[in-house]
């Protein structure tokens, strides 16, 4: 597992700046389209994973022109200790009329690309999956040259309703690991890391997407050799791409950061990665799932 080692001679180089190091520092984007972008959200009433989940990146996405739906509501049946986003037992019903809205979004707003997220409902009987389906139906009605990405749950493992979310051929399946093996149980609620690669092997061995993708996140106190074994292992149940980026907290109720991981050794494992035989591997301090999703499209 030491392939690849790029690491630099000395690991203390690099400036603090406040609470964080300096590569997490950068500037506000400028522009309109900020302003365009959220009025459109809330035009249409809009959830997004970009307010929800606190995401660093939502200026930056909002200036592209683009965001993350967060389909189902906003409130998750799962209460995980990275995730932001409010927990509820008993959550609002679905709206019947959601998927409507987020296709007008996509049309509106030009996008070439729409990634669609959802909170976990493991308080519905099909867990969300015809909602969803029908959210990419509507979406391919309005827009037929748009490629569409889902980053659905893990659907409890029912392989039967992931089958449900996938029919209309989204371009991208996305189910995030999120952490290693080792960590699961404290950081992901309900979540198994086993179940998760048996998720995303049988959306590969499905063919109703055209691409497999994962996440993780860094700096819970993980070893670079259990993130090269979660690579390996996401590279074994078929993933195409892989996206690795640094947790941060993003309110004082959950779990605080170990570690604020180097730009250079997310150039390893990006490396670790490519040299396994993905596809595409994203990482870097700012990386997050639906980050960028579009440039894998244009490749």
């Amino acid at each position: 597992m030491n392939q690849l080692n790029i690491l630099p001679s000395n690991p203390e180089e690099g400036k603090q700046i406040g609470r964080f190091p300096s590569w997490l520092h950068r500037k506000l984007p400028q522009g309109n389209e900020i302003f365009n972008t959220n009025h459109l959200i809330e035009k249409y009433q809009l959830n997004t994973v970009c307010e929800e989940a606190k995401c660093p990146n939502r200026l930056e996405c909002y200036t592209r022109k683009t965001a993350t739906f967060l389909a189902l509501g906003k409130e998750c049946t799962r209460n995980c200790g990275f995730c932001d986003i409010d927990f509820s037992k008993t959550p609002k019903a679905p709206q019947a009329d959601e998927p409507e809205r987020i296709a007008l979004f996509v049309q509106e707003l030009g996008l070439k690309h729409a990634v669609v997220t959802m909170v976990t409902r493991d308080d519905l009987p099909d867990q969300g999956a015809a909602h969803i389906a029908e959210i990419v139906k509507t979406i391919r009605q309005h827009n037929p040259q748009t490629s569409i990405e889902l980053l659905t749950s893990d659907f409890s493992g029912d392989v039967k309703l992931l089958y449900i979310a996938l029919q209309h051929r989204p371009e991208v399946f996305n189910h995030n690991i999120e952490t290693v093996r080792s960590l699961t149980p404290k950081i992901r609620h309900k979540a198994q890391y086993d179940r998760t690669l048996a998720v995303l092997r049988a959306a590969k061995n499905s063919n109703l997407s055209r691409f497999v993708k994962s996440g993780i996140m860094v700096g819970f106190g993980e070893s670079p050799d259990e993130v090269k074994e979660t690579i390996k292992d996401l590279h074994a149940a078929g993933c195409d791409i892989v996206t690795i980026g640094q947790y941060l907290q993003a309110s004082r109720s959950k779990l605080r950061v170990k570690e604020f991981v180097r730009p250079e050794l997310f150039k390893e494992y990006e490396m670790y990665g490519m040299f396994l035989g993905l596809k595409h591997v994203y990482a870097g301090p700012f990386v997050r799932s639906s980050y960028n999703a579009d440039l894998f499209m244009k490749t």
